[in-house]
């Protein structure tokens, strides 16, 4: 009987057929396991920050803010993100270390981050760079002029007792949901604190929406805590049930923001990444007014304005997120 062996040439073909394919399927993989990993971590973050907001008597009030007396001055006050953590939040969840505004780094964040879009920024260091639109004001198509005023407060950083670094931005004068109508619905105003988290600090991507990501609190009583990861994918020109089938047909795991999700998004809009041209529109959320169910939650993007009462029926852009909380 003949023996049987394979080649050396055979040997060194299949070797090179096999690291071919390792190279195309293991980035795949190794990005699959990163996904459901930070999916993981990013639902018990969620499910932390809830129970722990739940258990503070209320969100708005903590820390000094005082504006400078002229512009240049020196002698402002802010203490008020870095008390918020201290004072409030420290009581109800572990937290390992704190850092003021300059040392973001000694709590694992890096200097940059990339946006959804690939795009590298800067990490915003207080209220206004985050959005400049916590101050601003305009004037709406019918011809009346309206303004948010909310004063400026430097960004607090933080590492959590589960190794996540957090940056606290703070509104010590949070409003809660009045009902009052459109006439003074701003995001700006209901929001209390939003978070930047980063599931594993600075050892990287440093990318929203895969190891980062926001996480918002509205309303200084009665909170809400939403945490909302986007898709890319931006609808115009379809009503409030043409947005909830946009939302379906994209993908089994994608839905129309809630209100305070999408007042979430406009806060951050520039930290996500999202353009010039899609911060200028009103997008629906899945709200129907409990008054009249032919009217519908709108926000717009950029301005954080708040309308209760479009038809149902009307166009307006829409923006899907994925179903993490």
């Amino acid at each position: 009987m003949k023996n049987l062996a394979f080649t050396m040439a055979e040997i060194l073909l299949s070797l090179t057929i096999i690291g071919v394919v390792a190279a195309i399927t293991l980035p795949s993989l190794t990005g699959n396991i990163n996904e459901r990993t930070w999916n993981t971590q990013r639902k018990a973050l969620y499910a932390r920050f809830s129970q722990a907001i739940a258990l503070m008597p209320s969100l708005n009030g903590y820390g000094t803010l005082t504006e400078e007396s002229s512009a240049g001055a020196s002698d402002g006050v802010d203490t008020a993100a870095e008390t918020f953590v201290t004072a409030g939040l420290s009581k109800v969840l572990k937290i390992n270390n704190i850092c003021d505004s300059e040392h973001i780094q000694d709590c694992g964040f890096a200097e940059q981050y990339t946006d959804i879009f690939g795009s590298k920024k800067d990490i915003p260091l207080d209220l206004l760079e985050l959005n400049p639109n916590f101050q601003c004001s305009f004037t709406e198509l019918t011809g009346a002029s309206n303004s948010v005023y909310v004063i400026n407060s430097k960004v607090a950083a933080f590492e959590t007792a589960n190794g996540e670094s957090m940056l606290a931005y703070y509104n010590p004068t949070c409003i809660p949901e009045l009902g009052r109508g459109e006439l003074d619905d701003f995001a700006q105003q209901k929001i209390c604190a939003n978070f930047v988290y980063d599931l594993n600090g600075n050892k990287g991507p440093n990318t929203m929406g895969k190891d980062m990501g926001v996480l918002s609190v509205f309303y200084p009583s009665d909170s809400i805590v939403v945490a909302p990861v986007i898709y890319t994918n931006t609808f115009t020109s379809v009503n409030q049930q043409q947005a909830n089938q946009k939302c379906r047909e994209l993908d089994d795991d994608a839905r129309l923001p809630s209100l305070e999700e999408f007042m979430a998004i406009s806060i951050n809009y520039p930290l996500l990444g999202i353009g010039s041209t899609e911060s200028n529109y009103h997008y629906w959320t899945s709200k129907i007014s409990p008054t009249d169910s032919s009217k519908g939650y709108v926000v717009h993007a950029s301005l954080g304005r708040v309308y209760s009462s479009h038809a149902r029926t009307r166009a307006h852009s829409a923006m899907c997120i994925h179903r993490y909380n």
